[in-house]
């Protein structure tokens, strides 16, 4: 009876009516009321204001209670991509996306970049693919024709680059499943299907620039996107031939600013490919700066077409390669170096300018090479399984140094 008059005179003095109490409130529940209303908000002023009164209804008390506004949406603007963005200096990749709203990936894949590529001031990237045109008609396959093999190609891939089957191309080249191709080699094309007469022409193709004049040679400064072999091809002379000419080899590395030497056209050999020609040129020109009599010059030629067909190949016996199939394991040099065809030859005649030293033994360096016949020669330079099968190509080097001079 004590705690219900107490709790009594705390309510009345908070100014709540006693009449709560009989109206089913419970006194606990009335006195939290009591003191839930009696609190002042702190935006209020402080005045002797009435004593609030207590709502009749829970209902009506949450009625009374203020309301947050609710915060305004955030709303993230983007600029409209345009079709090129050139790159400001602190650009990235994804804060142009990101700027434009686009997705990083997406431009990525559009300039042909990965996520290591490195992009710089200046460049122009694409931000949005054109339409894609209708897909062209296949250009149509000429019957017959030639086709002259670049690096990297394989017979299966010619072939279906001409929409014909390998075994098509083996056969008119009479070549079979284990022949060996190489760049430079001239292989015949067989009739393939004619296109469908629905097809509409292509458009003509605008006439090329008359190929320069290169019986004399000359020199060329190399342009963006150029290539050795591009450049080879323009001026109407081998990829190895230039290469020889600037004392280059297969991993020299080339930039546009770079003025390279272009040699004079090869003269035609009977039986020599230019390829062949070209290589045939490099060894008789190396043996002639180091005083190499003609006799000596034959046997590298001789030996250069029994290793190699005169050709500066990338593959052989094991890990021999190169125009003498020199082996980097047996001390040659390095696989880049024994592929360089001017240093190859170099080495070969060996001698004071040897560039691999005392480390192997060239023509040069074999005490009374001029009393041996022409195989005993090349043999001991090159110490192969077949000893006796240089002495097939003696005449014909005579013959190939006769006409190059």
């Amino acid at each position: 009876m004590r705690q219900v008059r107490s709790t009594r005179n705390r309510v009345q003095q908070a100014g709540i009516p006693s009449r709560a109490l009989l109206t089913g409130v419970p006194v606990a529940v009335a006195g939290s009321i009591a003191l839930t209303l009696s609190a002042v908000p702190a935006h209020a002023a402080t005045t002797d204001a009435a004593p609030l009164s207590v709502p009749r209804t829970f209902a009506a008390t949450a009625a009374s209670v203020p309301r947050v506004a609710a915060l305004p949406a955030v709303r993230v603007t983007t600029e409209t991509a345009p079709a090129t963005y050139t790159v400001q200096r602190g650009d990235t990749v994804g804060r142009i996306a990101a700027r434009f709203g686009l997705r990083t990936n997406d431009v990525l894949a559009l300039n042909g970049l990965g996520w290591s590529s490195t992009i710089y001031p200046g460049q122009v990237l694409k931000l949005s693919a054109a339409a894609a045109p209708a897909p062209a008609a296949p250009a149509p396959t000429p019957s017959t024709g030639t086709y002259t093999v670049q690096r990297g190609d394989t017979v299966s891939a010619i072939a279906k680059r001409h929409g014909i089957t390998t075994n098509a191309v083996l056969s008119a080249n009479g070549l079979g499943w284990s022949s060996i191709i190489y760049p430079g080699q001239t292989i015949r094309i067989p009739g393939a299907a004619a296109p469908a007469a629905s097809v509409p022409a292509p458009a003509p193709a605008p006439a090329p620039a008359p190929a320069p004049n290169t019986s004399a040679g000359g020199s060329h400064t190399i342009a963006a996107g150029e290539t050795i072999s591009s450049i080879a091809k323009r001026y109407g002379v081998t990829t190895n031939a230039v290469l020889s000419a600037n004392g280059l080899g297969w991993s020299s590395i080339i930039y546009p600013g770079q003025t390279i030497k272009i040699p004079g056209s090869a003269p035609s050999v009977p039986g020599l490919t230019a390829e062949q020609v070209a290589n045939a040129q490099l060894i008789v020109r190396i043996g002639r700066e180091l005083g190499v009599s003609d006799r000596g010059i034959a046997i590298a030629l001789g030996t250069a077409m029994q290793e190699s067909s005169l050709r500066n190949v990338t593959f052989g016996d094991r890990d021999s390669l190169g125009l003498f199939q020199q082996r980097p394991s047996y001390g040659w040099g390095t696989a880049a170096e024994v592929q360089d065809a001017a240093r190859a030859t170099r080495v070969f005649f060996g001698g004071a300018g040897d560039p691999n030293g005392s480390r192997t033994r060239g023509l040069l360096d074999i005490p009374g090479w001029e009393s041996l016949t022409f195989a005993q020669a090349a043999q001991a330079v090159q110490i192969s399984a077949y000893p006796d099968a240089y002495a097939r190509w003696e005449a014909s080097a005579h013959s190939w140094l006769a006409a190059l001079g």
